[in-house]
């Protein structure tokens, strides 16, 4: 009975979220990079259209929360960028995520992020578990919200996913200025104390979204950090970060960027 109730809780927000979701919070992030290419034609046009009125899409569909955050690459924590999420909600213990560099139609789709409950993690392997961060962080700074709902749902949906922990892999660069997905997918990871995250960064995103990180974290006093689950948050542990080596080394001609993602060195503003 309690894990029904603990669902029917969770589905209720996620219907709260899911009616917020349509307007981003009422403000337009853009992508990083230009698109190459020519321009659409008529006939591409024409398919698009048809294919928005005719076909079916439950997974995309199924993409009803929007969460706003910031990332860093493994092993290179001054290498930050904002992200994202668009999730679909799977059980009451696990989330899949995509991630854009903006909520804007011409976003480009830069990786993927699973979500899993406290009780999920515990079950992984060690050397797993070494892929995955905390959220706890990034619930109480106010660093992690979810724009365009009623205050009273982002604070439960906040309440849910404190506890939880997420694996993010990058697949397209844009922060560092890449207009094409080239070099290999890099794990990224999540801010877990104050002082880690750009200033400006977060600024920059309040201001966009015409909110304050700082009012959220006030806002969440009230909820309950859990310890984290050893295992997590690798990156801080002083063994070398986990990441996977680029072996294009720098950027392919013709293609803007900074080589290997790894190695990046600026925040995204």
């Amino acid at each position: 009975m309690a894990d029904r109730s603990r669902k029917m809780r969770f589905s209720a927000v996620a219907l709260v979220v899911a009616t917020g979701m349509a307007g981003c919070g009422g403000s337009n992030s853009s992508s990083s990079v230009q698109s190459p290419g020519a321009p659409e034609k008529t006939g591409t046009r024409i398919l698009e259209t048809g294919a928005a009125l005719i076909q079916d899409k439950p997974p995309v569909e199924a993409l009803n929360a929007y969460l706003d955050g910031f990332h860093f690459y493994s092993g290179r924590p001054q290498a930050q960028m904002e992200a994202h999420h668009y999730c679909s909600i799977l059980s009451d213990e696990l989330i899949q995520c995509v991630i854009f560099d903006g909520n804007v139609k011409n976003a480009k789709l830069m990786g993927v992020e699973y979500i899993v409950s406290e009780r999920m993690f515990r079950t992984l392997a060690p050397e797993e578990k070494r892929l995955w961060h905390s959220h706890v962080h990034e619930v109480k700074s106010g660093q992690l919200i979810a724009p365009g709902i009623p205050q009273v749902a982002e604070h439960a949906l906040m309440q849910k996913l404190i506890g939880t922990y997420g694996k993010t892999w990058h697949t397209w660069h844009t922060d560092l200025g890449k207009d094409l997905p080239v070099g290999v997918p890099q794990l990224m990871m999540g801010f877990t104390a104050d002082g880690q995250a750009s200033a400006d960064m977060v600024d920059a995103r309040d201001q966009r979204f015409g909110i304050s990180s700082s009012a959220k974290r006030k806002d969440r006093e009230s909820i309950v950090a859990p310890p984290v689950a050893e295992g997590a948050d690798d990156w801080q542990t002083g063994k070398p970060a986990l990441q996977i080596a680029d072996p294009l080394g720098a950027a392919r001609a013709g293609h803007s960027g900074a080589g290997d993602p790894a190695q990046a060195s600026r925040p995204r503003q």
